[in-house]
């Protein structure tokens, strides 16, 4: 395939690297599968424990040097990292696609938020700025500043197998930080192809070796992060079982944490929704990415009197639906990630069955020759009530579950009925019930969106959700701040040394 030999992605590729190097591992072969045919792909190495040490020493390293370019000199590396990008956006974004199983379109439109987020990085690198205050003392100068904290650890998730890391390096490189990245061991060789990429772009500009470091590998990889005292931020994504065991060995040693956990999102539909964005915006949010994104919707809460009208449409809505391979743009819906994620995708819908679910769209696994890799399943739509101990855990599939609700609070009561706290919609055209969503006592989620889905989101707002989400905020905002520490001063340009709230100390 000609996207692989550009990225120079080989049946066997090395999986460490400090930026600039590959660096030699005995570690175990991991292999990736495309759950589009099942061929596979390639394989790489993952990191041992010399080889973790190599990379996260360089790193130090690096960040003794890389924290003294100024800020907007490293934006301009950043910049030209954007560049890069741009120019095998076809071709990461083909592997990304094939690699993970999203449509094609939602690769491309990955490796674009890798783009955008170099672009909002580029600018930010000019506005790091702090806060001056006025100070009760005479003859005194107070303000803040932020400055780099150092190695940031990225954890990513299969879903988004480049983006994600993108949204945390580039924030943290600007920012002053290094970072060591372990990507999902479903999808390694996207990582190794994004060093590649990057590996031109810093030796090209003389950037410190170990500025933007690559560990392949699985659970043990993340656990050395994880309890690593050289590394004071690991910014992980993932489900929130996971999510809880790294902050745990985090906060155990005092470091910082930022957690993209689990989502379990809905979407409110109410008696004056407009029925057509509605039917788009909740079909897209359960279907895209095969129901495999963090804020994927689960649940639609709809007006009890347009429920039957609004059902019959989406029953319609989803037997339109293509399912095949998602490099063919006509397709709608590509396969899971792999055999355990069908598994679970079943497991789900039994347990909807047995606690008294209806299934309104059928279930099912797909066989034949374009679904021969058994990773393709039928997005379904199931009737059931939200205290379902089924609907109130994220499966990562496309499984809707609708309910009926009759008062606007009702609706906000069920959409936050849930552990979680990510993404949240209303479709409405009123306006006092938009507003009440988006009050103190509306929805608690991180993100809450009004005609729109949940699914989505752009690089410009921070991004993250609440309760068993984490409370982690990435890309755009102001969550560039969590890869700094802050720093208070204050400045006496007196020759006297008078105490704050009055205090005399005479001597």
């Amino acid at each position: 395939m000609d996207f692989l030999q550009t990225l120079n992605i080989s049946a066997n590729n090395k999986g460490v690297s400090t930026g600039v190097q590959w660096v030699k591992s005995k570690g175990e072969k991991i292999s990736s599968f495309s759950p589009v045919d099942g061929v596979l792909i390639g394989t790489v190495t993952a990191a041992d424990r010399l080889a973790y040490d190599t990379v996260t020493e360089k790193a130090q390293e690096a960040f003794a040097e890389w924290r003294l370019w100024p800020a907007p000199k490293r934006g301009e590396i950043v910049r030209l990292v954007g560049m890069e990008l741009r120019k095998f956006k076809t071709e990461l974004g083909t592997l990304v696609s094939y690699e993970m199983g999203k449509s094609l379109q939602e690769g491309m439109g990955e490796v674009q938020e890798m783009i955008d987020i170099c672009d909002f990085a580029v600018g930010l690198s000019r506005q790091l700025h702090g806060t001056t205050m006025h100070s009760e003392r005479p003859g005194h100068r107070m303000y803040d500043q932020y400055h780099p904290l150092g190695v940031v650890g990225i954890i990513s998730a299969f879903n988004f197998p480049v983006a994600v890391w993108a949204w945390n390096s580039m924030l943290a490189w600007v920012c002053g930080d290094v970072t060591v990245w372990k990507p999902s061991e479903k999808t390694p060789l996207c990582g190794v192809a994004c060093q590649q990429i990057i590996q031109s772009v810093f030796k090209k500009n003389n950037v410190p070796e170990g500025v933007c470091g690559l560990i392949s590998g699985g659970k043990n990889v993340g656990e050395w992060m994880s309890a690593d005292k050289r590394i004071p931020l690991i910014s992980a994504t993932g489900s929130t079982r996971m999510g809880k065991a790294v902050g745990a060995v985090v906060g155990e040693r005092l470091g910082r944490s930022l957690l993209e956990l689990g989502g379990n999102n809905a979407i409110i539909i109410s008696s004056e929704a407009d029925i057509n964005i509605a039917i788009t915006a909740a079909v897209f949010g359960a279907v895209g990415t095969a129901g495999q994104r963090c804020t994927t919707t689960r649940r639609l809460i709809i007006h009890e009197k347009i429920y039957n009208k609004f059902k019959e449409r989406l029953v319609n809505a989803y037997s339109q639906l293509k399912i095949g391979n998602p490099l063919n743009e006509k397709m709608h819906v590509g396969p899971l990630i792999d055999k355990d994620a069908v598994n679970n995708y079943l497991s789900a819908v039994a347990k909807c069955k047995e606690q008294g679910g209806n299934f309104i769209v059928e279930p099912g696994v797909l066989k034949g020759k374009a679904f021969e890799s058994g990773c393709y399943v039928k997005p379904c739509v199931a009737e059931a009530k939200n205290s379902f101990e089924i609907v109130q855990h994220e499966t990562f599939a496309p499984i809707l579950y609708i309910m009926k609700y009759k008062t606007i609070e009702e609706a906000i009561a069920l959409q936050n009925g849930v552990p979680q706290g990510l993404s949240s919609s209303v479709i409405t055209n009123n306006l006092r019930e938009a507003e009440l969503f988006l009050s103190q006592g509306g929805s608690d989620c991180g993100i809450a969106n009004v005609n729109i889905g949940t699914s989505g989101a752009e690089i410009g707002g921070a991004f993250g959700g609440e309760k068993e989400t984490g409370g982690g905020r990435e890309s755009g905002s102001d969550a560039w701040k969590v890869y700094m520490r802050r720093q208070t001063n204050t400045i006496n340009y007196t020759d006297k040394l008078p105490l704050a709230q009055g205090i005399r100390f005479d001597l």
